[in-house]
């Protein structure tokens, strides 16, 4: 593929100079001049008409995903699936509530239950990742749990929390925050907390 475009460009390349130069000097003037200027504004507004309709594109196309999954979410029953939908849910809207108002109770008591209730040593990844998203609901009425969750013994699951507390911008949890990034003996944890500390210096 690459080979057949390198000697179609070389191609074009070849028969744009055989041209220009069987060109009278007054044809080649007036395209310096006029036609040039002109082609590269039509290329500048034709790059940007493609950049805006690529992105009213990605847009549509992330609604329609956001709907589908959506859908899955609200009709699934199994917990550890419904719970996974969630976590994609959230991911593919960029961390983000617009959108998704109407499932947001559910999503809040499910990320609730689940960092409440996966305790095995097994699901500390489940619980971290219940704790960081819970922040991206913006419900400040859960930073009394994550701020719990940063004195969980997984490294993993006390920095999601402080991720979490970042994106809540949860002032309340500064103090336990600046703890957390003083002394944590974990290098992540102390990262995560000193940037939601930064976040919430924005």
């Amino acid at each position: 593929m690459i080979p057949a475009l390198f000697v179609v460009l070389i191609s074009l390349i070849i028969v744009a100079v055989w041209t220009w130069k069987r060109l009278s000097v007054e044809a080649q003037d007036y395209i310096v001049d006029q036609a040039v200027p002109m082609a590269t504004i039509g290329l500048v507004a034709v790059g940007l008409l493609f950049i805006l309709l690529r992105s009213l594109y990605r847009r549509h196309e992330k609604s329609l995903e956001r709907a589908r999954l959506l859908s899955l979410f609200e009709r699934e029953t199994v917990q550890d699936k419904r719970l996974d939908l969630a976590f994609t849910l959230l991911e593919v809207n960029a961390y983000g509530v617009d959108g998704l108002q109407s499932a947001v109770p559910a999503l809040k008591e499910l990320f609730i239950t689940t960092l409440q209730r996966a305790l095995g040593d097994k699901q500390h990844r489940i619980r971290g990742m219940a704790a960081s998203h819970l922040g991206a609901l913006q419900d400040l009425s859960v930073v009394p749990l994550l701020v719990k969750a940063l004195e969980d013994d997984h490294a993993y699951v006390r920095s999601c929390a402080a991720l979490g507390l970042g994106r809540l911008r949860a002032t309340d949890a500064r103090e336990r925050l600046t703890f957390v990034m003083e002394h944590d003996w974990d290098q992540t944890a102390r990262s995560r907390a000193r940037e939601a500390l930064d976040r919430m210096r924005e």
